[in-house]
């Protein structure tokens, strides 16, 4: 039979290929932190028992570890109560195969570049698994699962296994801590303005903020006509606009000022965006775009500006109804090919959950969701700008300025977020109380009313690094634009005297 076997060339060839794994680097590691515990430091951070190839050493790892952890010694004789007794290794017991590990032990020195070697053999072992669970899933997919679930699930599987598991972590020594704060300082003091953050492109924003910083969550809130989508459109194109990109040593770039923006739009379509930021910069009303009336110099300045907004890096996604897990997905290959620096939802009550548990509570999708965003930020190490609705309440009150607890569906946008803005412009709800000309309600309407014309306020209600205030800005109705309000002390400047 076996003859037989052989003529077919089945005992030449075997039927499977070994996975990624490298025996002689485990018992080597493994020698090593039992001659000297203190190896066992060495690769602590990133090495789990999960990571060797051999289900004996895994446990010999495991039980190694539970020990030195305790303060207690870990050698072949401590080892052997918690070991199989009854297996065998080759001719030996477990037992003897632990003292020869240790016997056969040549350093410790060299204890981090075998845990090393472990470890990206088990990222090895992983990329296959998760390679052949997409080739099987897609054999033989649920009804319920769309080519596109799947290929956001992969993505998300590919990117946590790029990104956890790196060999650095854990405690790090307050020399490095301290390093890490002078460094920042030293790049606020060579950024533009002096922010530790990505500058707004508002002067008196980024005072109050110190610019949008890295792993932020920041909920812009209002109520409809506020203008929350047309202060996150100036953000974000101030900053795409600002792009200074720097070469590092790996090849790679970074943002030496501004940076690469991710809109995502779930309420207007990419062309709308398109249309108020362009009349945004160009100061031509949205309205007058879409009719046409615009005159042979207006139409130059939008050929001017479209010129300059297909130079600048900032990329929309038109989405609607996008789950948290699309958006991440999203985020994570943009930032993968292009780079990404801030990231702008619009807005939150339009997405939605990935669970089917949580879409049937609304309040349970919404904490699925600012979760997610956090940890998102946090992942990706960028601030995310999520834009949120207020609950009707606001208009009940007679100061009708929003509070923390004005938030709509859920306590945890307050909880997650680490900034919470509210726009609130006075001139909104003055409009709609004009009492009758003549009387004396309508010169006091009229003074308030000019007091108020063509002003906001970004009302600064949480922040985890700095003040809460009031920021006021200029706000141009007309072409929906937020910019800085001239500061009285530099105006005799701005008109050339002393």
């Amino acid at each position: 039979m076996a003859e037989a076997a052989r003529k077919i060339g089945v005992a030449e060839a075997p039927l499977y290929r070994e996975a990624p794994n490298n025996i002689e680097a485990e018992q080597a590691l493994l020698g090593a932190i039992l001659v000297n515990n203190d190896a066992f430091y060495r690769v602590s951070d990133f090495l789990k028992p999960a990571h060797f190839y051999e289900p004996l050493h895994r446990k010999i790892f495991e039980v190694a570890a539970e020990l030195i952890r305790m303060g207690k010694i870990a050698t072949p004789i401590t080892l052997k109560t918690f070991l199989p007794a009854e297996e065998k290794v080759g001719d030996m017991t477990v037992a003897q195969y632990v003292v020869r590990l240790a016997v056969e032990a040549v350093t410790v020195v060299n204890a981090a570049d075998y845990g090393r070697a472990i470890y990206d053999l088990a990222t090895r072992r992983a990329l296959i698994t998760v390679g052949e669970d997409m080739v099987n899933i897609a054999y033989d997919a649920p009804v319920d699962m769309a080519p596109s679930e799947q290929i956001e699930d992969a993505e998300r599987r590919l990117f946590e296994l790029a990104e956890t598991g790196r060999y650095d972590g854990g405690f790090e020594s307050f020399n490095d801590a301290v390093k890490t704060a002078v460094d920042m300082a030293n790049a606020a003091y060579m950024r533009d303005g002096g922010l530790s953050g990505v500058s707004t492109g508002m002067r008196d924003l980024d005072r109050r903020m110190g610019g949008l910083q890295p792993s932020d969550l920041i909920v812009l809130a209002g109520r409809p006509g506020m203008g929350k989508t047309s202060l996150a459109t100036n953000i974000a194109f101030n900053i795409a606009e600002a792009y200074e990109p720097v070469q590092q040593a790996d090849g790679s770039f970074k943002a030496a000022n501004g940076g690469v923006v991710g809109f995502f739009s779930l309420e207007m379509s990419s062309e709308q965006l398109a249309t108020r930021i362009i009349s945004e910069q160009t100061e031509i009303s949205s309205s007058k775009i879409r009719r046409g009336e615009i005159t042979e110099m207006d139409f130059e300045k939008l050929v001017a500006c479209s010129q300059t907004m297909q130079k600048i890096p900032l990329f929309i996604d038109q989405t609607g109804g996008i789950s948290i897990a699309q958006l991440s997905a999203r985020a994570r290959r943009l930032k993968r090919q292009r780079g990404l620096d801030l990231i702008v939802i619009d807005y939150i009550q339009l997405m939605q959950g990935s669970s089917a548990k949580s879409s049937q509570n609304r309040v349970q999708e919404i904490t699925e969701i600012t979760t997610g965003l956090k940890a998102l930020a946090k992942e990706l190490g960028v601030p995310i700008i999520a834009l949120s609705q207020l609950s009707r309440q606001v208009e009940s009150r007679d100061d009708k300025r929003p509070q923390l607890s004005d938030l709509r569906e859920s306590g945890s946008i307050e909880q997650d977020a680490d900034v919470v803005l509210f726009v609130y412009r006075e001139e909104y709800y003055l409009k709609n109380k004009e009492p009758k000309l003549g009387t004396e309600e309508h010169v006091k309407w009229e003074m308030d009313m000019n007091e108020s014309r063509g002003k906001a306020e970004v009302i600064v209600a949480k922040q985890r690094h700095g003040p809460t205030g009031t920021v006021s800005l200029a706000f141009h109705g007309e072409f929906t634009r937020f910019s800085d309000l001239a500061e009285e002390h530099h105006l005799p400047e701005r008109f050339g005297q002393e």
